[in-house]
């Protein structure tokens, strides 16, 4: 959730005291409209944010959060004092580009995914800039992508990290003190290789996540789990989730590999849309 506290934290960013160049020239009390566009086909993300960060104009959306737009395709429009306009300009463009560069990669993972096998969804992971990470995720669910995790605090997923200090124990002890401490919690856990993974599904854990596991090693542990009779197909568990180097290049592969998630960190690394704004005197 994008608080006020947000907002003026990524105003005075960029606007620490005044605008000092506005000031100087004394225009800003002057009418002014700023008009924002695509200059590429891409998923819009952030115009609902910009319009909060451009409170006290008046502004109208041609295109929500989540709108899949051609090139030219107007996105936004602001009137008011030049000197506020001003002072949202860059603020407004930058995160309009970012967040859809986000959502249009995670958009293009979606679309992979789904031409193979409809339904599977992709999830993003914690791995955003610090700082920046609710404004990222805003852009992941924008793009038709759900959240992995938003933080520790809301799945269990034990890592090898974890267990380098519980040496000796075994999985299946684990679960068992894991659902006894948290027992509304569904339980994940990291597995590295495949006999990991079998004491992992044996041991009742809910969520077994590969990391960087080639499809054919994917497609494998899920035969075995559905002729073995471990996969409950009413609950959807275990759910065997693919995550590491997923791209819209091998999602496909995951796909027709039998995952039943693919959890990735790569539409944060997205390259920006290009957003042309035009900032001029209001003249009508």
């Amino acid at each position: 959730m994008i608080t006020l506290s947000d907002i003026e934290r990524l105003i005075a960013e960029d606007v620490p005291g005044a605008d000092v160049t506005t000031e100087a020239l004394g225009i800003g009390a002057m009418p002014a409209v700023m008009q924002f566009a695509a200059r590429g086909r891409m998923v819009v993300a952030g115009t609902g944010l910009a319009a909060r960060i451009l409170a006290g104009a008046q502004v109208e959306r041609f295109a929500d959060d989540g709108d899949d737009v051609a090139a030219g395709t107007p996105l936004m429009t602001a009137r008011g004092p030049a000197g506020l306009l001003h002072r949202g300009w860059k603020v407004t463009q930058t995160a309009i580009e970012i967040l859809s560069g986000i959502a249009t990669a995670t958009r293009d993972l979606v679309e992979a995914a789904a031409a193979v096998r409809p339904g599977l969804r992709i999830a993003t992971t914690r791995k955003t800039v610090p700082g920046a990470r609710a404004l990222s995720q805003l852009a992941v669910k924008a793009g038709g992508g759900i959240l992995h995790r938003s933080g520790l605090s809301d799945t269990i997923l034990v890592f090898a990290e974890h267990r380098a200090f519980l040496s000796g124990r075994s999985l299946a002890d684990l679960a068992g003190q894991l659902r006894t401490n948290q027992p509304e919690k569904a339980l994940g856990i990291e597995v590295s290789g495949r006999e990991e993974a079998e004491e992992a599904i044996l041991a009742g854990f809910d969520v077994i996540q590969l990391e960087k596991w080639s499809p054919e090693a994917v497609a494998s542990l899920v035969a075995w789990a559905r002729d073995a009779g471990l996969v409950d197909a009413l609950r959807h568990r275990p759910l065997i989730s693919a995550a590491g180097g997923i791209s819209p290049e091998n999602v496909g592969a995951y796909a027709d590999a039998g995952a039943g998630l693919i959890v990735t960190s790569w539409p944060y690394t997205a390259r920006p849309c290009d957003v042309a704004v035009r900032l001029e005197p209001d003249v009508d």
